[in-house]
This record gives structure tokens, sequence and C-alpha cells, in this order.
């Protein structure tokens, strides 16, 4: 998976966070404190755990590989950090210590559980350090026949928050539960630099215009990447999919279920993707939605949905005869006008300024909830081309995770993290050459969204770059979207096509996951697969 921009998250989340502007929206990663501990965990109530052969179990060299970059300028040194969630682990020896563990389930917010489990920093070395992960539980009752496991996106997007906005009801007879993977909401997160520090590299310019912003920008990226390293020592080490997909495969155990049950959107399709490569045999219903890139095929990236996604927005717009234009190019050159404006003369809100790249930022998330993000969007930028950039700033900020007190919610620092350590990079002067291909593919955003630098400088290598297949695992239906604009289209027929299981359906309509967005169909489908076994017909359209 590559990672192409770097503010520019694939979260399905964001539908249940987004407020009409002017109200305050929820941080991602913004939760009650679970009532139960680590401590706490090693007595429940839970049933018996299913067969404990080979739980997390990973050997890479039973894995094809596919890699296309060397990540030329990544460096690596040690930091002692621990973040908070680092402990010692379980009583006992080996794997065994972690396979008596049960989770201690515990009411916390109305009508959901809270639990915490222990899992090794590094499942090879089960002795060693381990960290705590979080998780939130919808209980079905006594119908329970299975469980389903969500995640919301990111990487680093909160399973925890996911839970109670959830429709749990269109799977009775499922317990759901969303945890929070590692490093991100409460689960051992990355911590990185002061509120001031990640204020200032928000604020850097990502589309230079000159050696002397390509170095600022560069240097920006060096910054924010020591600091991670100082602030989460080794867990950035042991933060990617694979590490997250052997954790999914420790809870599937603890809650004695034989196959996993899975809805994952946006990065969550390449948690579940992942765990269909290192555990075919263990796939039950399984639901991928708004795919992100498992192959190597860069010829539809990120900016190219975005750039899609703009263009409906103009069409609406013009349609409405809105103030920013009565035809599409109308509308297009007001939105890059003003956010051209914003590179020469930001805009002051408060105590506050709006950079270009918060601009942006603010802007494409709107697109992110297809039409009906199209009013407020235009509110927004309306607003701004008449000096008030409050709208946007607030968008961005929510998109960042920053909070009202200055203060980050962990996404910030773990969607970096996991992307890195999942993908490999062309280094700093391989961005640049990326960087001329994709303004040649996606003429209107990509030249804003700039180089992707974020990983260039990355303290810690990447990950094995599995190819993707889940050879044996059991029908997994991929959703796609024809106007999503974090990630294309292109990608949910690339993920079908290379899943030796996969199954497409196609919803034809805008925005990020098709299962929040989606018609009818989409749902029935869905549910009728998780709930009643029914696949679903290959490349079916709704």
């Amino acid at each position: 998976m590559t990672t192409r921009t770097r503010h520019l998250t694939a979260l399905a989340g964001l539908p249940l966070l987004l407020v009409a502007v002017g109200c305050t929206p929820k941080a991602p990663g913004a939760q009650e404190s679970p009532s139960s501990s680590a401590s706490a965990s090693a007595s429940s109530s839970e049933q018996s755990p299913s067969s404990s052969k080979g739980v997390a179990a990973f050997d890479a060299s039973k894995h094809q590989t596919q890699s296309k970059y060397s990540s030329p300028d990544r460096t690596s040194f040690t930091s002692e950090a621990k973040p908070e969630g680092f402990a010692a682990a379980p009583a006992g020896s080996g794997m065994q210590r972690y396979l008596d563990q049960k989770i201690d389930w515990k009411g916390c917010d109305t009508g959901l559980e809270c639990g915490t489990v222990l899992v090794p920093l590094d499942w090879d070395n089960p002795d060693g350090d381990a960290i705590t992960l979080k998780m939130k539980r919808k209980a079905a009752g006594k119908d329970k026949t299975a469980t389903l496991f969500i995640n919301p996106g990111g990487p680093g997007g909160s399973g925890q928050d996911m839970v109670g906005n959830f429709d749990a009801t269109s799977f009775p007879t499922h317990d759901v539960i969303g945890w929070d993977p590692r490093g991100s909401g409460e689960s051992t997160p990355v911590k990185c630099g002061t509120p001031e520090q990640t204020d200032a590299y928000v604020a850097t310019d990502s589309s230079p215009d000159d050696e002397a912003e390509w170095g600022s920008l560069e240097k920006a990226n060096k910054d924010f990447a020591a600091q991670c390293r100082e602030k989460s020592g080794a867990l950035l080490d042991h933060i990617s999919t694979i590490d997250t997909a052997r954790d999914l495969d420790y809870l599937r155990h603890l809650v004695g279920d034989e196959k996993l049950d899975y809805l994952g959107i946006s990065y969550g399709t390449y948690i579940g993707s992942m765990y269909a490569e290192l555990y075919p045999q263990r796939v039950g219903k399984m639901v991928l939605d708004s795919a992100v890139n498992i192959t190597t095929d860069e010829s539809v990236i990120q900016a190219m949905g975005f750039d899609l996604a703009l263009k409906n927005y103009a069409d609406w717009c013009a349609k409405q005869s809105c103030a920013l234009g009565t035809t599409q190019k109308q509308v297009l050159d007001s939105v890059t006008g003003i956010l051209k404006g914003l590179d020469a003369k930001p805009l002051k809100v408060f105590d506050r300024t709006l950079t270009q790249s918060q601009g942006v930022t603010g802007m494409v998330t709107y697109l992110y909830f297809g039409d009906q993000g199209y009013s407020q969007l235009t509110s927004a930028l309306v607003a701004a081309k008449e000096g008030d950039g409050s709208q946007l700033l607030q968008t961005s900020d929510m998109m960042n995770g920053r909070n009202e007190d200055g203060t980050y919610g962990s996404m910030m620092y773990s969607f970096p993290a996991i992307a890195c350590a999942d993908s490999e990079d062309p280094g700093a002067a391989g961005a640049r050459k990326e960087l001329a291909k994709d303004i040649k593919k996606a003429p209107i955003l990509a030249p804003f969204f700039g180089p992707n630098v974020q990983c260039s400088f990355w303290s810690a290598k990447p990950s094995p770059q599995l190819k993707l297949q889940g050879k044996g695992a059991a029908p997994i239906v991929v959703l796609g979207a024809t106007g999503d604009p974090a990630t294309p289209y292109q990608q949910a027929v690339w993920m079908a096509d290379q899943l030796e299981s996969g199954v497409l359906v196609t919803w034809k309509g805008a925005g990020h996951s098709a299962w929040d967005l989606g018609n009818a169909c989409v749902k029935t489908a869905v549910k009728d697969y998780v709930n009643k076994g029914t696949v679903p017909k290959d490349k079916t359209v709704c």
C-alpha cells in the first residue's frame, strides 16, 4: 500500500464525525476511558477460546512479495521511550502467556462494554515488552452466533469510536467489536512532537514552488520523523498492518470464534486483505468497503479520485448558479483561485492562520460526503473567497485531529507511523519525479497536494511488501463507489481481482464508503452475506 499525500487520510469514520459548519466536530480518538485495566484482563466470563494452533503466526517466507521502491533516504536510530500502554508481558512464558489471557468486559458507554488486553510489542518475541489494546463491544445477547470485527479506516482510525455509531441492528446475531489498532486511539498510541511543533508541521507548505520551499518541506518531515522516534521508541518498528493482522487473529481467538467475520472500510480494507493473506483458512464473512490499492499499479492515484469528485461538485454548483460560477470551468477556476490565494496570502482566523496546505485539506474533507457535503463546501469556499477562512480551518483541524485546546488526537501521529511502516517509497529525489507524473494524472489538485515525502525520512524500515491474494479464503465481498474521492473506484476493481476469492459490488454513487452512504441494494447485499451467507453475484452493480 502506498501513501500518496501527506495530510490526506482514507478514513470512513468522517461521516460519523462531521457536523454542520459552526458546530464543534468530535475529534478522532476522543472517547471515554474504559473502566477496565490491563491487570484486570486476567479474569473474564468470556467463552472458551477456539483452537490455539498457529494463533497470530506469520512466516514471511511463505508469501509472495511485490516490492517497487527501496526507500533510500530512511534512517534509523534508537530511543528508549515507551509511550503509555507499554507493560510487562502476562505471567507465563512464550506464546502460552497470551493464549491463557482473557478479555474482561465491563460496562462503559451506554449499551457498550469495554475491554482491555495485552499483546506482544513483537509477536516474534512474546517474552519481551507488551503493549495494550483497547476495544468496545455491542453485544448481541442470547441470539449471538458470531462476532463482527469492524474498522473505520485511517490508518489509525478509532474502532472504539466506530462501534458507538455503528448500526449493529443490521447484524442482529453478531457481537460487534471495534478496537483501536496498535499505535492509535487508546491502544498504546504513537507519540510525536508538542502541539506547537505539530501546528508548525501541519502549516508547512506542502506544494513547494522553489528550492527554498523544497528545503523547508524536507526539513519539516525530517524533524517530524525525529520527534516521533524520540517520543515513541521501538513502537515505530512494530506498528505495520502485518502486526495489526496478527493482533486481529489473536482477538478472534480470544472471543472464541473459529472464523473471522469482519467489515473494514478504507484502510480497513488493507487490514482485511492482509488478514486474508496471512490466515486464509480463518476468513469467515469478510466485507471490504472503499478499497485501498493493494497492487503495484499506480495508473490511478488518490488525487485522480479527488479531481473527479471536485468536478462532480463543480457541475452541481454550476447548476445551482452558485456564487462560485455558472459553469464547471468557472467553479473550478474559483476553487483553484482561492487555494492559490492562500499560498500568496494566508488568511488570519482569530489568533491562527489558514495556510494553503490547511485550506486544501479542509476543502477536500467535504468531498468525502458526496452531494451531502456540497452545500457546506460552497459555504466554506465562498467565505474563504470573502476573507473568512474559519470554516476551512475547522474542517482541516477535524481531518488532522486537532482539538479545540490545540492538542492533537492520536491519528495525526498514527497515520504516518502505520503508513510508512506499510509502504516503501522512492526517496526525496524520487518523490519529485513522482509528483511530475501525478500532476499529469490529476492536474487540478495534485499540484496542491505536492510531493509525498513524509515517508522519505521516516526512522523505521518498511515491513515486507506482501502480495495480498488470500489464496483459499472464503468469498470476500469488495465494495466500490464510482465517485469515491479518497479511494478511487478502480482500486476496488483491482482488489477484487487480486484477491483470489474477491467478489465486486459496485455502487454508482459519490462519497467515501458505500456501506455508510450507499443505497438499499448495497445494504442488502452486505447484510445477506454476513447474516445468511448469501454471496452476491460478482460484479453486481447497485
